[in-house]
């Protein structure tokens, strides 16, 4: 292959499946259960190898693709979020009778377009990016045609969505205006060179809207609950994990590289925003009942966690995002796929009420579901642990010393949500509800456990780890 290609590889990979499984279901005789979920596993293998190959490489194609191992670490990252959801997928498809082709050709599309993201060196390219996931997004979210809540939940997101983008849009045409050019490092070398003036604080104000609502942060956050209860559980769990990574990768290398130069002003509105993310997202998730809309705040709260390593813009705060990312990505993905598996045609089981006696009906499930919420609570010594710890440090480092406590203490608070699923679970005795908990699927078992091995692993053993990703975000500055 020409070298100018090399670094579009991994997710020509992705997209390549995704035309594959799209063709499976057009030539699938009505009935049929081709196993499309496999050519995914293949393209994201593809892309996973093609990733290692262009280690410390720098690769760039068309001179807005970097291949750099910043964007090789996302897209590691979103390799796994990849396979982990489409072995989680299978009970939901199955159970719901979903379009199996369509269903799997969306996810990768939207996991193409999330690597793209992560390796876009150009305004222009990362809102392509952000449409290409976005779109792909919000079907999936409204995928059970037959579910009110679904649409529901579908119908906001995109409403919502749609005006996050015309912000961002119009904060890359004040770029454009101001710098002539929409390529990141002219841009980081202009604003060096003409400093803060008004018009380029809107602009960079416009961008940071864009963002904020793609990785749901305070007060751009009112779709998160609703999309999150509304989408299956398996697609809950994709793209609060997928859409979150490849949108603070894209928000790390154009605030923290392009926007260096003004990290003063845009701390100034970043900083509040931050705190009011931990604080409100989780004061909120106490109140819930729902597990989903639970998660769904804790979401917002681990936002605001990766927004105060970004703040931080210290070599620490820069590797912390990365690890974090990983961290996040593989514990949400096993805590939704525990929800999915609960999951019956009848009810949903996704109150917490409905997790009482969980571990005499399916004592392995309440395992890892206790696994995934003391590694989001912190715990150690778990995944969860290790990252906080080095958000935290990094904020002190940077001198955000109470950012860092206000941290510290809305993830004390947050325990409590946690450990309720871990009461009702171990101490609470099974209701009506607990005969209805289907059997779990050996695939998307397997996933379970190896998540479950891959947090402790991180917890116990995360140096290597770490190293790779302040390594790797070092190859953008």
């Amino acid at each position: 292959m020409m070298a100018g290609f090399n670094a579009i590889v991994p997710m020509a990979c992705v997209a390549a499946a995704a035309v594959a499984a799209m063709i499976a279901e057009a030539f699938s005789v009505p009935g049929e259960r081709m196993p499309i979920a496999p050519l995914g596993g293949i393209g994201l293998t593809g892309a996973a190898l093609a990733s290692a190959a262009l280690w410390n490489h720098n690769a760039s194609s068309f001179g807005v693709v970097s291949a750099d191992n910043f964007a090789l670490f996302v897209t590691g990252v979103l390799v796994v979020v990849g396979l982990l959801s489409l072995a989680l997928s299978g009970p939901t498809i199955d159970r719901e009778h979903l379009p199996r082709g369509e269903y799997y050709a969306l996810m990768l599309f939207a996991l193409a377009g999330m690597m793209l993201m992560a390796s876009a060196t150009d305004l222009l390219v990362i809102f392509l990016a952000l449409e290409v996931l976005s779109i792909a997004v919000y079907v999936l979210t409204g995928i059970r045609r037959d579910s009110p809540a679904s649409t529901e939940a579908a119908f906001k997101y995109f409403l919502l969505g749609a005006f996050s983008s015309a912000f961002f849009l119009y904060g890359i045409a004040f770029v454009y205006g101001l710098t002539g050019s929409t390529r990141l490092d002219r841009i980081a070398s202009v604003v060096a060179s003409q400093g803060a003036s008004p018009l380029t604080l809107v602009a960079v104000g416009l961008l940071l809207v864009g963002f904020a609502f793609k990785v749901s942060v305070v007060p751009f956050h009112m779709w998160t609950p609703d999309a999150y209860q509304g989408a299956p559980p398996a697609v809950t769990g994709f793209m609060s994990t997928g859409v979150k990574a490849a949108a603070f990768a894209a928000f790390v290398r154009v605030f923290l590289s392009a926007l260096q130069p003004l990290h003063a002003s845009w701390a100034a509105v970043l900083w509040p925003v931050a705190a009011a993310t931990m604080i409100i997202g989780t004061v909120v998730g106490v109140a819930q009942n729902n597990v989903k809309r639970m998660l769904a705040y804790s979401s917002i709260a681990h936002g605001g966690y990766l927004l105060l390593a970004l703040l931080s813009g210290n070599d620490y705060g820069k590797g912390a995002v990365l690890f974090y990312l990983l961290t996040y990505a593989v514990t949400n993905l096993g805590a939704f796929g525990v929800i999915g598996l609960l999951e019956d045609a009848e009810r949903p089981n996704d109150t917490v009420a409905d997790y009482a006696g969980l571990w005499h009906d399916h004592p392995a499930l309440a395992a890892v579901m206790t696994v995934f919420m003391l590694s989001l609570g912190g715990f150690p010594p778990t995944a969860g642990f290790i990252a906080k710890w080095y958000v935290f440090s990094a904020a002190i480092k940077a001198g955000y010393t109470w950012l860092a406590i206000v941290g510290v203490l809305t993830s004390v608070v947050s325990v409590f949500f946690y450990l309720r699923i871990v009461v009702m679970m171990y101490m609470t005795p099974a209701g009506e509800s607990i005969a209805r908990f289907p059997s779990v699927p050996k695939v998307a078992g397997a996933a379970l456990i190896a998540s479950a091995v891959l947090i402790f692993y991180l917890g116990i053993l995360p140096a290597r780890v770490l190293d790779w990703a302040a390594a790797s975000i070092g190859t953008i500055f």
